[in-house]
């Protein structure tokens, strides 16, 4: 009896644990837009793909400036000569007395079995103009880098904030059908009571019954909309789709209508686009320069210091064997005369990249004029469809309820509480949509004029 009760005690606790567990896993992120930008800036593969990408570029700089500094180096080899190679010397000029004929011939073996070598090679560059140009172009390939980061945050930013913006639309239409809803259902109700005193017909009950089911048609769908934006939020900040997330801000026609900046006094350079396109025009001037500078010598000091010993033996712990030593220094000078035009072609290259990349920054410009032109121009109409929505809805809502009251009165139809009805949802629907298109043409509109970074 006590082993069992210490059993149930023990799966109690397991229980208990897993039930926490869970608890936790099932926690819902309540976020709002900022915290979900915040969150992506982190967490989102394509910036995490930039940042690297910086991170690559920072640790090439560092190659490059490491080349222009002292390179010193160990080598060492160790020779077992198991047949030493022999040569034949004519012995005569040895013979002081000449008895011996010139012409004998006799092997000789030079060097010993045994050899070890060690030494160090210090070398340092004194002039090269690859090398010097790197280094100038260091700073112009780091703020690339930087930019292309930028680019990648700014396109986060806009992509979650469409995505959050959607979501919160297709929430509140969704809230807003709810409640059409169960505001139909509440008239089912009192129209079969109606129809059981005899003031309803049976054709009023069918009619309400078509509209409900339309409205939980729709309702479906919305629900299914509401999980996918949700998922695509997800997928834009780089959270995992399991996470239960519920966003915390709001959406109105005032938050269209807030934050428009001063485009006054817009510059190119305020779009990151351009600004990388002007890195890269800056980093095509340096290939040029560097391709030039490769006409000119390059200049290296160096120096080897390093002992070896031969010996018949293989004594080279011993430490009363004598080592030679042997060092120097010197320079070298490498002064290109005649490379086939390679050098030449290499200019002429560089210098096309050059001025193909101040045609595209033309280019950059025309579109850029264009996408302010075209956004400034949604903003506008959609800010109108959006007061005119909502004007409309207004006047819709009020209709319904004067075509509710005269029903409930006797005086109405059916037929007219079912027709405002319908077009109270569709005034609803066509506000709902021309508040997010506003929304979304309010953030294509920043950032036409560099205002999202």
């Amino acid at each position: 009896m006590h082993k069992l009760t210490k059993q149930l005690t023990g799966s109690l606790l397991v229980f208990s644990l897993l039930s926490s567990a869970a608890a936790c896993a099932q926690e819902i992120q309540q976020l709002s837009l900022k915290q979900c930008i915040d969150y992506a800036l982190i967490h989102q593969t394509a910036v995490k793909s930039a940042r690297l990408d910086e991170a690559i570029t920072d640790a090439q700089n560092r190659e490059i400036t490491g080349s222009a500094l002292p390179q010193i180096s160990g080598s060492g080899s160790f020779t077992d000569n198991l047949v030493i190679q022999k040569q034949l010397i004519d012995v005569s000029i040895f013979d002081p007395t000449g008895r011996t004929p010139k012409g004998t011939l006799a092997p000789f073996e030079f060097g010993l079995q045994y050899n070890l070598l060690g030494f160090v090679t210090i070398s340092q560059t004194l002039f090269d103009g690859a090398v010097l140009v790197a280094l100038q172009a260091k700073k112009t390939v780091e703020e690339l880098a930087r930019k292309n980061v930028q680019e990648t945050q700014r396109d986060t930013r806009v992509n979650v904030s469409k995505a959050y913006y959607n979501v919160l639309v297709t929430r509140e239409e969704l809230n807003q059908l709810s409640d059409n809803i169960h505001t139909l259902s509440e008239s089912l109700h009192e129209t079969q009571e109606m129809y059981n005193n005899g003031v309803a017909e049976q054709l009023d009950i069918d009619r309400i019954n078509v509209q409900l089911t339309n409205l939980e048609t729709q309702q479906i769908s919305l629900r299914n909309s509401l999980e996918l934006g949700y998922e695509l939020l997800k997928f834009q900040m780089g959270m995992p789709m399991g996470t239960s997330l519920a966003l915390t801000d709001t959406l109105t026609f005032d938050d269209v209508r807030a934050d428009l900046a001063d485009t006054t006094g817009f510059s190119y350079g305020q779009r990151i686009e351009y600004s990388i396109l002007q890195s890269e025009k800056m980093e095509n001037l340096y290939n040029l320069k560097r391709y030039k500078m490769a006409y000119l010598p390059t200049l290296n000091a160096n120096g080897v210091i390093g002992a070896n010993r031969a010996t018949e033996q293989f004594d080279y712990f011993n430490p009363h064997q004598f080592w030679y030593g042997y060092g120097y220094v010197g320079l070298s000078l490498n002064v290109p005369i005649f490379s086939s035009g390679e050098r030449k072609s290499r200019v002429e290259e560089a210098m096309l990249n050059v001025d193909k990349m101040e045609v595209a920054m033309d280019e950059l410009k025309q579109s850029i004029d264009l996408e302010q032109q075209q956004a400034g121009s949604n903003l506008r109409n959609d800010l109108q469809a959006i007061a005119s929505q909502q004007k409309n809805m207004a006047l819709a809502k009020e209709v319904y309820t004067t075509t509710q009251k005269k029903f409930e009165q006797g005086v109405g139809s059916n037929l007219e509480v079912i027709t405002a009805e319908n077009d109270l949802e569709t005034a609803r629907t066509n506000y709902f949509n021309a508040l997010y298109d506003a929304m979304i043409a309010k953030i294509d509109y920043q950032k036409a004029y560099g205002k999202i970074q």
